[in-house]
């Protein structure tokens, strides 16, 4: 059974701006029903005051063929998101801690994107090239290569899985300089799907199925297209160009579902930041 760790949102996120506090929460609710009506089993932890960003779980840890490799931050905030995450992991899952020893490391898990082949980080303003080191000792056995993204977010923000050996991106400057140093550097071929916004790439693919933002969020990867209409497939309504929609279409045939993040999502990478994939055979004990 693959599991989906989701932190409640704590009214403490608010120390980083204004934003619709009840609307957030319903949006939070909504996301993790989601993901129980395609079969995830959801852990939802208690809202933690003392971490307002405690709710971007996947900042906090890297999990992996049943490891978790915990993250690394200059912020005393997101340190303490990461010891508390450590605690539960170890504690209340019984997964395997790594703890980075290297005092000069960095690593967020929003700049860790794993294709299921091999991994990508994100030298960033969170991670640094010691953090991509310690994610190749955790796991030694995948090709690891340090991406740097001149953005001001987190690798994921730019690039997501759109399906087996699918990269979901977006056709913004930043976006295609990430992208290309990817497919210089990487061990594997993979196909694209190109979308116009930037907060359109983060999408979510998991148990056979594509997460993506709703159409009030990135209302330009719905739009139709002015092009010929022969050169254009729709998959539930997103437009993509023909090579990649081959992949998704009639090589994978992928559902997909959408969910609106708005509110909870602007201090965010977007779907991924709020939950944290592992799997579990053992019973979890409530938390």
């Amino acid at each position: 059974v693959m599991n989906s760790l989701f932190h409640r949102i704590s009214d403490a996120l608010l120390e980083n701006g204004e934003f619709d506090v009840q609307l957030a929460k319903q949006q939070h609710e909504q996301y993790c029903t989601l993901l129980r009506t395609i079969g995830l089993d959801v852990i939802e932890l208690p809202p933690d005051d003392q971490l307002p960003e405690g709710v971007f779980v996947e900042n906090s840890a890297v999990i992996c063929n049943g490891v978790a490799l915990i993250g690394r931050s200059e912020n005393a905030k997101r340190r303490r998101e990461a010891e508390s995450m450590a605690i539960i992991l170890k504690k209340e899952l019984d997964i395997p801690v790594i703890e980075i020893e290297d005092p000069h490391a960095q690593l967020d898990g929003g700049d860790v994107l794993f294709t299921g082949r091999e991994f990508f980080i994100g030298i960033s303003g969170y991670t640094n090239e010691e953090g991509a080191r310690a994610v190749a000792m955790a796991y030694p056995e995948y090709p690891v290569t340090p991406i740097r993204v001149n953005g001001a977010k987190r690798l994921k923000y730019y690039v997501t899985m759109a399906g087996p050996d699918v990269l979901c991106v977006s056709s913004s400057p930043t976006c295609q300089e990430i992208v290309k140093r990817m497919e210089r550097e990487a061990s594997f071929t993979y196909q694209k799907l190109t979308l116009p916004e930037e907060s359109a790439a983060n999408m979510l693919y998991i148990n056979g199925t594509i997460v993506h933002r709703s159409p009030a969020e990135i209302p330009e990867a719905y739009k139709v297209s002015v092009r010929p209409a022969p050169r254009l497939i729709k998959t539930d309504e997103m437009l993509i160009d023909r090579s990649t929609s081959q992949t998704l279409k009639e090589k994978i045939d992928i559902p997909t579902r959408n969910i609106n993040i708005s509110e909870f999502s602007q201090y965010s990478s977007g779907l991924t930041s709020s939950c944290l994939l592992l799997r579990r055979w053992k019973s979890i004990r409530s938390l």
